[in-house]
């Protein structure tokens, strides 16, 4: 009775085995998902935005969105008239310490790059258990409920801060913003000593 020989045996065997190769055994490639633009955002008259945190590579953005405001807007915003917005200032408002501030921010994707349309902070007084705001909307994304939207996630925060207060000054002449500051429950008062100015506030 004859024999398989052993070398076709362990020929056939080794034939079944799949070859190694460094494919098989190498780590698989981690691919990083997509970074989050934010919230979806939808303006009254259709146009999108994303709401998000301030991020420090917003510094080109934020000079940017300086450079289209009127010195009315500035003024208001800032409470004093403003060229230009330095660069010391502009590294400051965009790297906040989470800590002590929140800020949110509009971003318009629909250009290249993509454009801050709005901004909403808070600096808070740790002493005074309160916290101080500002607002800014672009005057073409204005009427559009934006300040009200950024006004309501500053409150929201504050609250989640366990803040008593929130609270920023406004000049008397920008009404949108002391309307839309008394829809939401703020008080205001006037300022004897700023004249012109009124501190609005909201008791948490």
């Amino acid at each position: 009775m004859g024999m398989t020989p052993a070398i076709d045996y362990y020929s056939n065997s080794r034939a079944l085995v799949p070859l190694r190769s460094p494919e098989r055994f190498a780590r698989p490639r981690l691919v990083e998902p997509p970074k989050s633009k934010g919230e979806r955002v939808q303006t009254h008259d259709g146009r999108e935005l994303y709401l998000r945190g301030i991020e420090p590579g917003d510094m080109a953005a934020l000079k940017r969105q300086f450079s289209r405001l009127s010195p009315e807007d500035i003024r208001r915003r800032f409470l004093h008239s403003m060229g230009e917005l330095p660069d010391s200032m502009a590294l400051r408002l965009t790297h906040i310490d989470p800590a002590l501030e929140t800020a949110f921010v509009l971003m318009d994707e629909t250009v290249q790059p993509a454009e801050l349309r709005g901004v909403g902070r808070i600096f808070v007084d740790e002493s005074a258990n309160s916290a101080e705001f500002s607002v800014l909307v672009e005057p073409h994304w204005a009427r559009q409920g934006l300040g009200a939207l950024l006004m309501q996630r500053l409150v929201d925060d504050c609250r989640k801060r366990g803040l008593s207060e929130i609270w920023g000054y406004v000049l008397l002449e920008n009404r949108p913003m002391l309307q839309l500051c008394k829809e939401l429950g703020f008080v205001r008062r006037l300022m004897p000593d700023e004249p012109g100015t009124a501190q609005i506030s909201l008791q948490l």
